[in-house]
């Protein structure tokens, strides 16, 4: 369940709806970002996008006037044990993302992405005790067909959207027990991973020579976007949620994933029949969530105050 925004720091929804999209076409459309990343490896690609995503953040904040309230998290060490937990998690969902990117494989993160809502069901089921119909069942059963298809037809396990499923579900659970500001955290996150990475660059570069940041302007301008494209849709998200219903950020999250589809399609990534039903499978049991999920949000509202 999501928590509504109070009235006095709810987004107008027209200037709310415009910043959710703009983040969901950000995520959407990053695959081609990242294949222009592709004379590095994703390893690599993680460690600049994390150490320029913390400056980054840190200039923001600052002018969003939230820079004590980013330090008064040093005070809290359970928090901080938190985050940089999941800062693992986020650091392994990048590299498997990147991974899956350069070796042409973005029709199985969009699975992935295809995949998470379903899974955060499951989740919500089985870890937090929330409401389970039958049509949320179904939901998550056509899911299972469309991955048990995948195993059997197309003869290999979606590991990589699996494991981006997986990692961002159990991030975002993880992330909801601690009581901190999304931004703040993303911080924290980032300078967790960020400042070591600056260090194994240096490393990498003294001794191996493998470091790509100074190979020319391309590679330098392309690795310092690394941090501003993963921020910036993540603040467009959240000025969404201050301004849209729960429900219909249900809805906008599958423009990520439809986009990605597109773009895997577009960079000729293999499609067959097997995959299309995989696929299929999916998008019946999204289809089956949202009707869920627009269904409640119109008998909550009818509900007396």
């Amino acid at each position: 369940m999501s928590v509504s925004p109070s009235s006095s720091d709810r987004l107008d929804p027209a200037r709310a709806g415009a910043a959710a999209l703009a983040g969901y076409f950000i995520w959407g459309l990053s695959p081609v970002f990242y294949k222009g990343l592709a004379f590095a490896g994703a390893a690599e690609i993680v460690l600049h996008r994390a150490f320029w995503s913390a400056p980054f953040l840190l200039v923001l904040l600052a002018l969003a006037q939230r820079t004590r309230s980013t330090f008064d998290v040093l005070a809290d060490r359970r928090t901080l044990g938190v985050l940089a937990f999941t800062s693992l998690l986020i650091a392994a969902n990048w590299w498997v993302f990147i991974y899956a990117v350069n070796t042409d494989r973005v029709l199985e993160v969009s699975l992935g992405y295809f995949i998470n809502p379903l899974m955060n069901v499951a989740v919500g089921v089985w870890v937090a005790s929330e409401r389970f119909n039958r049509w949320r069942a179904i939901a998550v059963g056509l899911a299972g067909l469309g991955v048990l298809n995948q195993i059997v037809t197309v003869g290999e396990l979606p590991w990589l959207a699996l494991f981006l499923a997986s990692s961002f579900t159990v991030y975002g659970y993880v992330r909801k027990t601690i009581r901190v500001d999304a931004r703040i955290g993303l911080f924290w996150e980032t300078l967790i991973i960020g400042a070591p990475s600056i260090l194994v660059l240096i490393v990498i570069g003294i001794t191996t020579g493998d470091s790509h940041f100074t190979d020319g302007p391309y590679e330098m301008i392309m690795l310092i976007l690394s941090g501003p494209i993963t921020v910036i849709p993540l603040l467009f998200f959240l000025m969404g949620m201050r301004g849209l219903t729960f429900a219909t950020i249900g809805i906008l999250q599958f423009i990520a994933p439809s986009l990605q589809f597109a773009v895997g399609l577009a960079y000729g990534e293999p499609f067959s029949a097997a995959h299309l039903i995989t696929f299929a499978l999916i998008w019946s049991g999204l289809a089956v969530f949202i009707f869920e999920l627009l269904h409640f949000e119109r008998r909550h509202q009818r509900l007396p105050a």
